[in-house]
């Protein structure tokens, strides 16, 4: 069986190989060839025969084939429940070893890129040339031309992208003539904030993840060891062989591995999740991001400053996030910060450890500066039996034995931490303790570091290994990832109408209120010293949860400093008393000090759905006329005096006059469709900025995008450079969804190509803006556009009364709310079944598993079509001169485009086929057909503008990518469905009384819930 064909008779196969992937096409069969050993000896031949049967159902292009399709499905429909369940474990880990070689590929091919030297661009062409040689067949040999230059597969090396890194940006903004000192105000001001979340589905267990770096790394090496042997002039080598043995002995440990979680995961769990990237790959790889930047700048500009370290950062939506989910308490986001603590002083600890093995420096041989001779004087006092314990062995060797107080230091504050973290022995710690013996902030710790860095420079020496741990430091601090807390509107609007109604204060009920009397009882109590919420807390659980969540936001900022939480972001903003609301409540723990009228949060509006984001300009304007919200961004009032001034002592949040500003792409996106929800955030950001330099107020972004297109996902380059002119301003902060994150993250050079290509798109859409954005016909042509998208795609899922019962029935949405991926409910509201309660992640996730896709495209195609029935030929031209010219509109028909490639309506006729009860076909069968129609009418459309005879002709390498996987899918979805046929049938057995099946529903669930997993890995996205 091969999925990877590789003979003469496969020519149109062959042909989405580019040259340049040779190796990677190498790599595939070499893992294709071992997993089919695995399956032999576990499984038997006729587990092998069986997936080759299976694979009969999918055309070369990657789609079901209509011929085989009815009578797979009734084979399949005969298979035993463990052949099924076999199968789709095979196919699953098909598709994490695709995914392994590609990732691992990718980062090889960074790394090469960054070598390329101009000879090798020139020599492009005859590379190509004996590379076509070897794909035909015509040597295995390696290969050397009269030069002695080799061109195997090994030595290739692919063209540099034009643009995405520093090196190509720098010298771009010179041949521009961009002024200097622009590129110096905007690099004063780089702000990039990355935000990882946990709530969509990161159907990943952690011992998997494990195995796929472990994997990763043997690939490395054998990569090494075949370089070694060819450069021997060898076939083969010991080496080779025992890579390639571990890598099969890897995958069939794999294979007897539970894919499936055992259990739902805690929230605590997800923070485990989330920080293993950091401490497997980012906390040592962020460093060389702001090297790479140094560098490259002062190539082109000497006289530029680089940005802080810290230009590029991140922060963590887990533990912090509890919009619909119960299980984030004040408790749990406690231990979320000291998990994060903990883990960042370990990692200093360990590179403390390796620090002393370099500045063996003795007394003989270097000179000592007085001030580090003082400190370790004083170092002696505090700490006797360090001194005592270490003397002897460091008397000549100072560094040496200052760093053994800072790694003691370190120890000391890290038992207290742990302290800390346990509920018990918290009670008698005072928090923000000053303790000489430890360190209480990192700014302690960074003091003690400089100072040895001071020294070694003073005498003519310098370290890297410690001028990496500052710049370490200097970006994650003692809190490594800065927290975000997140609470839907109608919890604070709930609180306060309890504690108001507790108290006596209103005549009516609080959410009775017009939002008129909601704003002016809202102020009144913000410019009021008087306590609003009595001591003990005599409320009910959900009130005072709400509470507790303020009180513990302002302990966390007590002991580990501002940056450990400072952003508080409402869902579902709706409205001025919204943010007002919040403001009040941390004004009751301390958060906001009503006399100066300064706050230690920023409260950040989410706009969610289109309404929102139409009114997000009127909510903001509102909020900037309000005196005391506009001195809260300030820092406090200008004058206070002196008689007035407050007890109450808060740090001061930098930089002043930033309101963060949070965009949402999943429930627009559900709500409106595509192609509006698109436009909808494209229009709110340009009226905002405008909004903020009338008022003089900085405005920042938060960009809260999904892993699947569906959800604002896609390649984070493109997607910055398509934001208005003017709206970045080279501050920008976006999340990073959990199924996302193992691509982007899983491999050092992959993570710091990511963030060299975001951190690039900043300073290149704030320095370079295309303009088209303001051009008024464009925008007037785009709304109408964007309406048109709007009415179709709400007259299919919002208006077709029959559509609710089409979708819970031809996707597996009851199903994904029993996998065991998420400790978030899947619906906001329980006992629900309607689409507004549905999460947008679940929502996105059933339609890809089904390979419909439709949040991603449905309504593109009429709206294209009603615009260009009204003038053809005209009309075409223009949008074409769009996709050339206007990023926004190129970043929107590309990404429908990718998603409509992964579309497959032949398995998504065959879930309509074999899940709809009969009774319901005739129905379900117009809506389908209603899809199919919008489906090829987008397809054409898009084809139509950008010129292509088939989808991503554009872009072979994703085009290969995504066909490679959409034909392997197609047996995952003929098992999928039969799995959860046989599951309904037994529910509804079961329900009626009657059980005759020969197994248990625990095994059909385990069954259904296993292709789930396969079908997210090989689409390699979820929600």
């Amino acid at each position: 069986m091969t999925f990877i064909k590789t003979n003469h008779k496969e020519e149109e196969e062959l042909s989405i190989y580019s040259n340049s992937e040779l190796l990677l096409r190498h790599r595939l069969k070499l893992v294709e060839n071992l997993w089919e050993l695995v399956l032999t000896n576990e499984c038997g031949q006729h587990l092998v025969d069986l997936l080759d049967q299976l694979k009969s159902a999918c055309s070369p292009e990657g789609q079901t084939s209509e011929t085989p399709k009815q009578s797979v499905s009734k084979w399949i429909e005969q298979l035993e429940l463990d052949d099924a369940i076999k199968s789709v474990r095979a196919l699953a880990l098909y598709f994490q070893l695709i995914n392994i070689v590609e990732q691992h590929y990718e980062q090889r091919n960074q790394k090469i890129i960054r070598s390329t030297t101009t000879e090798d661009q020139v020599n492009g062409n005859k590379i190509d040339s004996v590379i076509d040689k070897l794909i035909e067949g015509e040597t295995q040999k390696v290969l050397v031309d009269s030069e002695g230059k080799d061109y195997s597969y090994f030595a290739q090396k692919p063209n540099p992208a034009s643009g995405g890194t520093f090196h190509w940006l720098f010298p771009h903004l010179q041949q521009l003539n961009m002024p200097p000192q622009k590129i110096q105000d905007l690099l004063d001001e780089l702000d990039i904030r990355l935000v990882f979340t946990a709530h969509p589905t990161e159907i990943v267990r952690h011992t998997i993840r494990k195995k796929q770096r472990r994997i990763s790394q043997i690939l490395e090496r054998l990569d090494g060891a075949e370089e070694s042997c060819r450069a021997m002039g060898l076939t083969n080598s010991y080496e080779a062989e025992h890579f390639r043995s571990r890598l099969m002995d890897e995958i069939q440990l794999w294979w007897r591995t539970d894919e499936l979680h055992q259990f739902k995961p805690t929230v605590l769990d997800e923070v485990d999740y989330a920080l293993h990237y950091f401490q497997e790959v980012l906390f040592d790889s962020l460093p060389h991001l702001s090297k790479r930047l140094q560098q490259a700048l002062h190539s082109t500009f000497p006289k530029l400053k680089a940005p802080s370290h810290k230009f590029c950062y991140f922060g963590s939506w887990v533990g912090g996030d509890r919009d619909g989910n119960p299980f984030v308490t004040p408790e749990v986001t406690w231990s979320t910060a000291c998990y994060q603590r903990n883990l960042v002083i370990d990692k200093y600890l360990e590179s403390i450890v390796k620090l002393n093995d370099v500045l063996s420096l003795s007394l003989h041989w270097s000179n000592v500066l007085p001030e580090l001779l003082d400190s370790l004087e004083t170092d002696r006092i505090k700490m006797p039996d360090v001194y005592d314990k270490l003397y002897v062995r460091y008397r000549q060797e100072p560094y040496r034995l200052k760093l053994a107080f800072i790694e003691k230091k370190l120890q000391n504050t890290k038992a207290r931490n742990e302290a800390l973290s346990n509920p018990e022995t918290r009670k008698s710690i005072k928090l923000a303790t000053r303790d000489d013996n430890l360190y209480p902030n990192a700014s302690d710790f960074l003091e003690d570091l400089k100072l040895i860095k001071l020294n070694l420079e003073q005498t003519g020496l310098n370290c890297q290994e410690l001028d990496h741990i500052i710049f370490q430091v200097e970006i994650y601090g003692f809190h490594l990832a800065e927290l975000d807390f997140r609470q839907d509107s109608s919890r604070h609007s709930d609180a306060l109408n309890e504690i108001a109604q507790y108290l006596g204060m209103l005549d009516k009920p609080y959410n009775e209120l017009s939002e008129e009397e909601k704003t002016q009882w809202l102020i009144g109590e913000l410019k009021t010293r008087r306590p609003l919420v009595p001591n003990p807390i005599p409320f009910s659980e959900t009130t005072t949860e709400t509470i507790e969540t303020f009180k513990i936001l302002r302990s966390l900022q007590v002991e580990f400093g501002l940056e450990i939480c400072n952003t508080y972001i409402i869902s579902m903003t709706n409205y001025v008393s919204d943010v007002l609301e919040v403001l009040l409540l941390a004004k009751e723990a301390g958060l906001y000090d009503p006399v100066i009228g300064a706050s230690t949060i920023r409260i950040v509006p989410l706009f969610e759905t289109v309404e929102d984001l139409k009114r997000s300009y009127s909510v903001m304007k509102e909020l900037f006329d309000l005196p005391l919200y506009r001195a809260c961004l300030a820092g406090g009032y200008e004058e206070v005096s002196t008689e007035n001034q407050s007890n109450l002592v808060l740090p001061k949040l930098t930089p002043h006059n930033l309101q963060e500003i949070m965009l949402g792409y999943s429930d627009s996106n559900k709500d409106s469709g595509f192609m509006s929800s698109n436009w909808e955030i494209h229009k709110a950001q340009k009226v905002l900025a405008k909004l903020g330099n009338t008022y003089g107020v900085k405005i920042k972004i938060f960009h809260g995008r999904g892993g699947s297109v569906g959800r604002g996902g896609g390649p984070a380059y493109a997607a910055i450079l398509a934001q208005p002119t003017s709206t970045i301003n080279g501050r920008i902060k976006i999340t990073e969804q959990g199924e996302v994150l193992a691509s982007k993250y899983s491999l050092p050079e992959l993570a710091l190509y990511n963030l060299e290509t975001i951190s690039t798109a900043v300073i290149q859409a704030s320095l370079l803006g295309s303009g088209f954005d303001d051009i008024e016909p464009w925008n007037d042509i785009m709304e109408e556009i964007a309406i048109a998208s709007r009415k179709a795609y709400r007259d299919l899922i919002y208006e077709q009364p029959d559509f609710i019962d089409f979708f819970l029935s031809v996707t597996p949405i009851e199903e994904i709310s029993k996998l065991q991926i998420s400790s978030r409910p899947a619906r906001r509201k329980t006992g629900k079944k309607d689409i507004s309660s549905l999460r947008a992640i679940p929502w996105v996730f059933s339609w890809t598993q089904s390979r419909f896709l439709l949040p991603a495209w449905y309504g593109v195609g009429t709206a294209l079509q009603e615009f260009l029935a009204k003038e053809p030929e005209e009309n075409l031209k223009l949008l074409r001169y769009f996709y050339l010219k206007w990023p926004f509109f190129k970043m929107v028909i590309s990404k429908v485009e990718m998603t409509l490639s992964k579309v497959d309506l032949q398995m998504a006729s065959h879930y309509v086929e074999e899940l709809a009860k009969d009774e319901d076909k005739e129905r379900f069968h117009k809506l389908f057909s209603q899809i199919a129609k919008e489906y090829y009418l987008s397809r054409e459309m898009v084809l139509k503008i950008n010129q292509q005879e088939r989808l991503l002709d554009n872009d072979p390498e994703l085009q290969r990518s995504v066909q490679l996987r959409n034909g392997s899918i197609v047996p995952l979805g003929f098992l999928q469905v039969s799995l959860l046929k046989r599951l309904r049938q037994y529910a509804s057995q079961d329900k009626a009384g009657l059980i005759h099946f020969r197994y248990s529903k625990d095994e059909l669930l385990r069954g259904a819930l296993l292709t789930i997993n396969g079908i997210a890995a090989g689409m390699r996205n979820t929600g």
